[in-house]
């Protein structure tokens, strides 16, 4: 600063100490306390050399200043106009490393307040400035400073030129953050990696300044890699399905199943995060990024050292350690399983599921039934351990013998059962009943209930036995052959109505069926479901076990029994009348006729008589008539 604005700066400074309301156009310079006065026109020569020196500030416009001095809450920025401007520290906040001398852009607000004081604001300057600065930053690929504001859903907000920028979780770091609440309150360099220009939405990361780091030591690492290779790794991330390592820049996955010789439910079961450990390249692409890496293959596979004198038909011991519907993996030893497949925990042929058996964890003993060291694959089995049922079926459960089963499952034909474990019987759905008729096994009886049966028939081949359950009484269709007889008449209820007939409770539990031609009530209405009427057996099939019944034909009949009765009787009494005619006929003699002329005369002498006496009591009525008028 010259020595001309030295002593502007003074004059201003003793001007200034005057109030605004001493101030005004006429203001008396000579008469200011200075016994040098000095001329107006010299004054009017400094003033000017002072304005030149300035800078001309217009209002509203942003323009570069220079920190002069900071302290605890302002920042005094110097804008080469005839006095400074002060601006709050809370504005720099996104630069903490703010010093004097650094330049800044700031915005204009007025030149002077009502104190004569320059107004600036570093906020306003960036805000205006900040969506060409963040295009620009894009298209250089420019790294700028951002201010970490707070959390939000998946990533931060970040202070950047004044607009608020996303910063993705997945693009804070080269590995997975867990806290993210370090960095709230930091300022942080980052790179602009998207612009949406519609919405005015800022994408920054950091994370691509590190990979720009990274990316030479990941191209060293991965020009050494070889398959075979033990490295040291650092756990990066744990997954459900593997566990990523870094290599030091590179990532490599170790699949679950690479993790040990034994069965893994979680890899953190294995490893935890942040811990170092070796580690043997398994295999890479020809470009190398997806890296396969192994733990387990740095130690011994346990099948090279299973006992050599095991073999098929030796008895073991394990743990369940894997369930399915068709088995159960057993571990008899670290990292050797072996199969129980379903069918080889039970003898029984019916369908089960190997839950039903064991669960996981569970302590079990077995037989080995295959052993392929080669394959390392071995099969086991729980069901021999017990002696084969069938082996005696014969004595055990002969034909005719009885025994109490348990029902399993349902078919449409027949009920499946189990006497003991690995015997099974189907009773077929017409062995269940004498009288009922079974359309399904469900309606007589239900899973898991107990039967009584009788064997009808093994076939040992098929491990599959014969049963009946109407075997255990006597056949009651020769009973009913004597009691629902043809033209028999019964009381039954009408326990199903459908389109080609009624089935009908008859006594003693059987059923009988009506067409619905037989259904019809003397009146002529149609019988009814829970209906109970009377039937009469109109056909009698112990074979086919039927009985064929008719409510109408009783009525029927019996109005046919009394027009035949009253046809009887009206023939009997026409014969009845010819006879005495005959009878007549045949008794008529000539004496009789003669009796009839004499019998002729005597009435025509009679009628006679009777004239001329009917003729006078005519004539008086008519003269008693005269007199009368």
């Amino acid at each position: 600063m010259t020595e001309e604005q030295k002593d502007l700066q003074t004059v201003s400074a003793k001007a200034a100490q005057t109030t605004s309301a001493e101030a005004d156009e006429n203001f008396d310079w000579e008469a200011y306390a200075n016994d040098d006065v000095t001329p107006a026109s010299e004054k009017e020569t400094l003033a000017q050399k002072y304005a030149d020196t300035l800078s001309k500030v217009v209002e509203k416009e942003v323009v570069e200043g220079t920190v002069i001095s900071m302290n605890k809450r302002e920042v005094v920025v110097n804008i080469g106009y005839k006095s400074d401007g002060i601006i709050s520290l809370n504005e720099f906040r996104y630069n903490p490393e703010l010093k004097v001398g650094d330049k800044v852009e700031v915005y204009v607000e007025t030149q002077e307040d009502k104190k004569g004081q320059l107004t600036l604001s570093h906020k306003q300057a960036r805000a205006l400035r900040s969506w060409d600065r963040v295009n620009e930053a894009l298209e250089k690929d420019e790294i700028i400073k951002g201010f970490v504001k707070c959390r939000t859903k998946g990533g931060m907000i970040v202070d950047v030129f004044g607009i608020e920028a996303f910063l993705p979780g997945s693009q804070i770091d080269v590995k997975p953050i867990r806290d993210y609440d370090i960095y709230v309150g930091k300022t942080m360099e980052f790179k602009v990696v998207k612009i949406n220009q519609e919405f005015k939405n800022v994408v920054v990361s950091h994370k691509a300044l590190i990979e720009a780091e990274l990316e030479q030591q990941k191209k060293d690492i991965i020009s050494k890699l070889e398959k075979g290779q033990v490295l040291e790794g650092t756990v990066k991330n744990i997954t459900s399905y593997g566990v990523f390592i870094d290599l030091g820049g590179v990532d490599g996955l170790i699949h679950i199943t690479d993790l040990s010789w034994g069965r893994v439910n979680h890899p953190n079961e294995i490893v935890q995060l942040d811990q170092k450990l070796n580690v043997v390249i398994l295999d890479f692409d020809d470009e190398k990024k997806r890296i396969a890496l192994g733990l387990k293959q740095l130690t011994p596979h346990p099948w090279d050292a299973l006992n050599a004198d095991l073999k098929v038909g030796d008895k073991v011991t394990g743990k369940v350690v894997v369930m399915a519907d068709y088995g159960a993996f057993v571990e008899i030893a670290p990292g050797v399983e072996g199969l129980i497949h379903v069918s080889e925990m039970s003898w029984s042929q019916h369908l089960r599921s190997a839950q039903d058996f064991m669960k996981v964890g569970d302590e079990v003993e077995a037989v080995i039934l295959t052993l392929d060291r080669d394959e390392r694959k071995m099969s086991l089995g729980i069901k021999q351990l017990k002696s084969d049922p069938w082996q005696n079926i014969e004595e055990k459960y002969g034909v005719g013998s009885k025994h109490k089963a348990t029902v399993r499952n349902f078919t449409n034909f027949g009920v499946f059962v189990e006497i003991e474990e690995g015997v099974d019987g189907l009773i077929h759905i017409s062995d269940l009943s004498w009288t009922k008729k079974v359309k399904h096994p469900a309606e007589f009886t239900q899973i898991g209930a107990e039967i009584e049966v009788v064997v009808l028939e093994i076939d040992k081949e098929n491990r599959r036995l014969s049963l009946g359950h109407k075997q255990l009484e006597e056949n009651p269709w020769d009973v009913f052959e004597t009691i629902f007889t043809v033209d028999s008449v019964h009381e039954g209820t009408i326990t199903e109505i459908f389109d080609k007939g009624a089935v009908i409770a008859l006594p003693y539990g059987v059923e009988g069926f009506a067409t619905p031609r037989h259904l019809v009530k003397e009146d002529g209405s149609q019988a009814k479901v829970d209906e109970k009427l009377s039937f009469k057996v109109i056909e009698f099939n112990k074979t086919a076990k039927r009985i064929i019944l008719s409510h109408s034909r009783i009525f029927e009949d019996e109005q046919k029994s009394e027009e035949k009765a009253k046809k009887s009787a009206e023939e009997k009494s026409t014969k009845k009348a010819v006879k005495q005619v005959k009878e007549k006929l045949e008794k008529t003699t000539l004496g009789d006729i003669t009796e009839l002329a004499a019998l002729k005369e005597q009435m025509t002498a009679t009628k006679t008589e009777k004239a001329p006496k009917a003729k006078k009591e005519e004539a008086k009525a008519e003269e008693s008539e005269a007199k009368e008028d």
